[in-house]
């Protein structure tokens, strides 16, 4: 192989290595990125396409989304975290952040994660912190459906029909957190609240927002896959040869 030949392929042989350790690598974002909408721009992002970071924004928006549903939770239902053995609520949550981002099993769990969670932790046969069981389930699932990532890149392949799966699962499990009631008639978690004293909806509009984002998500990657057909079909078409220098 000549030295121009071998030029040739230096370039996209190292690409594709990068492209690899990105993707390989980075399977999930850090603690840091789900904080802030201001993270400097990563050189990983290089590989990732607009719907890659689509994804991937969706992704740290949702479970933040989570993350502010499980404090407020916790300060209505202050019973909860109290049976984790944590000193405060702060760390019974980041307990639960941690067991999600890095797929870790939450205790009192028996290993369960995402739907089978989400059954057994609004169950009448659970005794331990329904807060962060709910959380727990919901957040594992949209891991789960997004294929055990959080961070998304060009070698990932996301389905759209599991995304589309979680959104209405997370319809259902809003209203499961409202309808669930114990023993006595009182439920099980305290959340949205419409009475002569108090309105508060902010639960099922957090939720909302999050489903709107998978169902977004949805669409998205729909287009994207259809598009790949509709290019190389316009390839065939116009019979667009490939550039040889």
């Amino acid at each position: 192989m000549t030295g121009r030949e071998t030029s040739r392929w230096a370039y996209p042989a190292a690409l594709l290595v990068l492209m690899l350790l990105a993707g390989g690598c980075a399977r999930h974002q850090s603690n840091a990125a789900f904080v802030t909408n201001t993270a400097s721009a990563k050189p990983s992002e290089f590989f990732q396409t607009p719907s890659d970071r689509l994804a991937t924004l969706a992704m740290r928006n949702n479970l933040n989304a989570l993350y502010r549903l499980m404090d407020k939770l916790y300060q209505r239902n202050p019973r909860e975290w109290r049976k984790t053995g944590h000193a405060n609520r702060s760390e019974a949550a980041r307990a639960v952040q941690q067991a999600i981002e890095q797929g870790q099993p939450l205790a009192g769990l028996a290993g369960r994660e995402d739907i089978a969670a989400l059954n057994y932790a609004l169950g009448p046969d659970f005794s331990g912190d329904r807060v962060g069981a709910f959380i727990y389930a919901i957040g594992s699932m949209l891991v789960t459906a997004h294929g055990g990532r959080t961070e998304f890149y060009l070698t990932d392949m996301i389905d759209a029909q599991f995304v589309h799966n979680a959104a209405r699962n997370i319809e259902k499990a809003t209203w499961m957190l409202t309808s669930r009631r114990d023993a006595g008639g009182q439920p099980l978690l305290l959340s949205n609240e419409i009475s002569e004293q108090a309105r508060n909806l902010s639960f099922a509009v957090e939720f909302g927002k999050i489903v709107a984002r998978l169902d977004l998500l949805t669409d998205v990657l729909d287009e994207r896959y259809r598009r790949i057909g509709v290019s190389y079909a316009q390839g065939l078409l116009f019979i667009n040869f490939l550039p040889v220098q």
